[in-house]
């Protein structure tokens, strides 16, 4: 009996894409959450309830001293950067491979992303090439844990410390996922999350940035509200008969933001906190299922988990080198077929970022806040040294991107599926895998008709 054909080719899909769960998962419990904002009457502030509430299980969920909640992840990011002290022509070292968020936190404040490489085994910033990257300019290091995988953040903050540099970690994916014992986001000076709609933690649109220092906390304050100086005694005379009110100074001291989060966000938040690390522990044992079936597949590398590393799966990175599978394609080739015959088989498959983040057209013009006249690139490049984006400067960024794939998407992740799903997902990938001379074929035919 010859074998069925690959769903791209005309057959039958592997996988029942209608058991899929759609994220994010929403239960009683937080619709009764939101519903109690309402019925309370008070909708914002930073002293309100739920903010402050979300503030204090955060800080303690993590391991932190403080907490300040803001409206997104970038913001969570800027406020951190301002409070570290990064100026007009200061460098910041990130790694090349993240969301530009990252990067753009660093613009915000008028300061120069610096990028550097990878390691392919983490996806995070490669410690062993961050000190060429250091300067008489350079001011912090944001180092991010990628897909909710730790990067080797003991070894970042050695550097950091070494050299006199604030560490502000990006862990906006990564909420719960742990290095060596100890949360990340609670290593640095400042940590930084999102709780956006596609993260493990997630209430729309907000973000949190965590720290142990109550100066930093301060500082970062100030550029979450207006530049103002936040007083124990606002606080202590707040009032949740008349939340709109307050003794607020309403001065100024420096240029700040509106980056307050609301309530109805922050209740969401905690609604979805008390579950999180049941959903966490779910994603590991999907993740556990999926990387031993396609472990054993030659050329196709589940993502690893280094000795002290203990992830939380926002995302699932296979690695595909045909060579090792009989053929001889370009990685790119590779991929795309791949994802066009995995969707094909109802596997939610997707690539997340197809270049490095200095590739985008942002860092390669270099036009920023705008071009003085006379002057070659525009604000805040303008203010310090040139600074080079060569893509030959991330080798590993590059080849990841070109040689892999993500498996399940934003709308369905992989912490909320049913085990059947993920094992009708190995069985997916296996049946492409050892007929991707087909897929290819099929991509091929393809591409030349379109």
């Amino acid at each position: 009996m010859a074998p069925q054909r690959l769903a791209v080719a005309g057959g039958e899909p592997t996988v029942d894409a209608g058991r899929h769960v759609r994220w994010p998962v929403l239960t009683d419990d937080d619709r009764a959450a939101v519903l109690g904002v309402l019925s309370r009457g008070v909708l914002s502030g930073p002293f309100a309830p739920e903010v402050r509430g979300l503030e204090r299980e955060f800080a303690a969920f993590i391991g932190s001293r403080h907490a300040l909640a803001t409206n997104s992840g970038t913001a969570a990011l800027h406020v951190a950067v301002a409070a570290a002290g990064v100026g007009p022509g200061d460098e910041v070292i990130t790694p090349a491979f993240s969301f530009v968020a990252t990067a753009m936190s660093v613009l915000h404040h008028a300061a120069i992303p610096v990028f550097v490489d990878i390691e392919p085994e983490t996806f995070g910033i490669d410690p062993g090439k961050i000190e060429a990257a250091i300067t008489e300019r350079t001011r912090a290091i944001i180092p991010v844990h990628l897909h909710g995988m730790p990067c080797r953040i003991d070894a970042v903050a050695a550097i950091a410390k070494k050299h006199g540099l604030a560490l502000i970690e990006d862990a906006a994916q990564a909420h719960g996922a742990t290095w060596k014992g100890k949360r990340v986001g609670s290593f640095g000076a400042l940590g930084c999350f999102s709780l956006q709609s596609s993260k493990n933690l997630a209430c729309g649109e907000g973000g949190v940035t965590v720290t142990d220092d109550p100066e930093l906390l301060q500082r970062a304050n100030r550029t979450r509200m207006f530049g103002e100086n936040v007083r124990p005694e606002d606080e202590a005379t707040y009032r949740l008969d008349r939340a709109l009110d307050g003794d607020r100074a309403y001065d100024s001291e420096t240029v700040g933001w509106m980056y307050r989060t609301t309530e109805m966000s922050a209740a969401l938040a905690r609604s979805q906190l008390r579950r999180l690390e049941t959903m966490n522990e779910q994603a590991r044992r999907n993740a556990g299922v999926l990387s031993r079936a396609l472990g054993k597949l030659p050329g196709v590398t589940p993502p690893a988990v280094p000795d002290g590393a203990v992830p939380v799966w926002h995302k699932y990175r296979v690695r595909l080198d045909a060579s090792k599978a009989g053929l001889d394609a370009p990685p790119r080739r590779v991929r795309d077929a791949m994802v066009r015959a995995l969707k094909a088989e109802g596997v939610d498959a997707v690539l997340w970022q197809t270049q490095p983040v200095p590739g985008q057209t942002l860092f390669r013009r270099k036009v920023g806040y705008g071009v003085a006249k006379g002057a070659k690139v525009g604000c805040p490049w303008d203010h310090g040294r040139e600074v080079s984006y060569d893509f030959a400067q991330y080798p590993e960024t590059q080849a990841l991107l070109d040689s892999s794939l993500c498996l399940f998407s934003h709308t369905y992740p992989i912490a909320p599926q049913p085990l059947a799903i993920v094992e009708q997902y190995a069985e997916a990938f296996a049946r492409v895998w050892t007929r991707l001379d087909e897929a290819l074929a099929v991509s091929e035919g393809a591409g030349a008709a379109a």
